[in-house]
């Protein structure tokens, strides 16, 4: 097929011998089947922010470092360099996540470097050699299920001890090859402790997982692994070690609005008093 103008560069370098054929386009990149010295493998094209159509990024970047502070101002301002600097940004936190959760061991595809917003990835293919399906593509028995919900619950625990939270987790982010799963797509993943939003798309995350192997294993539905984790790694006691229950006795408390209001009431009420007095003060 004919090469891809961002694919072009690699193959004038050497990197890339030929684009086989477009595997699919996403909301933030154009995957392509590639041959690297006889080896089939697949190049992530990264979209550039105005044809990006994640939402809500700037969520999803709350809580990241930028090593160089030029470059930090600069993407704060959103100059020109600022923007080309936020790209960079965009697309190493994929590649930093990558080799984290990879160390962590958790199923991530190998990468094999990034040039100019592509990135040369690890090809995840089936027992047959063909590109392996999504999970959303695949049935199950309620024992295979079973299995593979523990699994994927093993390591989305394994990358919050890694400090990682994936942030868009679902049928559509995970391959099935012959071993099983295969996270993808981490772009917008996340820094559990620098992110506010860190708790909230962790329980999205696995009730995304939940939700789709309970198709097949129903009692999955009624586990709590989210909170499990999410109240062991608050109080320091999550470690890649811990043997997880999805047991987890929820706060079915609801909030008493009335209190809450009277104290806000009060605060606001001795603060006019409070007011009121150094004017008062004042005058005298």
């Amino acid at each position: 097929m004919k090469i891809p103008k961002r694919i072009q560069p690699l193959v004038d370098d050497g990197l890339v011998d030929e684009v086989i054929s477009r595997l699919m386009s996403g909301k933030e990149a154009d995957v392509y089947v590639v041959r690297c010295n006889g080896v089939v493998r697949c190049a992530k094209v990264y979209k550039e922010a105005a044809q990006r159509s994640f939402k809500k990024a700037v969520t999803y970047q709350e809580g990241r470092k930028v090593r160089n502070s030029r470059r930090g101002r600069a993407m704060e301002k959103g100059s020109k360099y600022g923007r080309k600097q936020q790209e960079a940004s965009w697309q190493n936190a994929e590649i930093d996540a990558l080799a984290k959760v990879a160390a962590a061991q958790v199923r991530v595809p190998e990468t094999y470097g990034c040039l100019d917003g592509v990135l040369l990835m690890e090809l995840i293919v089936d027992g047959e050699g063909d590109v392996a399906p999504r999970l959303g593509d695949v049935t199950m028995s309620e024992q295979q299920a079973l299995e593979d919900h523990s699994l994927m619950m093993t390591y989305v625990m394994r990358m919050l001890c890694a400090g990682i939270i994936h942030g868009d987790l679902s049928e559509f982010n995970v391959l099935m090859d012959q071993y099983g799963p295969v996270i993808i797509d981490l772009p917008q993943a996340v820094d559990a402790a620098a992110n506010n939003h860190a708790k909230s798309m962790l329980l999205r995350d696995v009730a995304n997982m939940t939700n789709y192997f309970g198709l097949f294993a129903p009692q999955i539905l009624d586990s709590h692994y989210a909170q499990e984790m999410w109240s062991l790694y608050e109080n320091g006691k999550l470690n890649t070690d811990t043997v997880l229950s999805g047991n987890f006795q929820l706060d079915n408390h609801s909030a008493d609005v009335d209190s809450v209001m009277d104290e806000i009431k009060a605060i606001i009420t001795e603060e006019n008093d409070r007011l009121e007095r150094m004017s008062e003060l004042a005058e005298q």
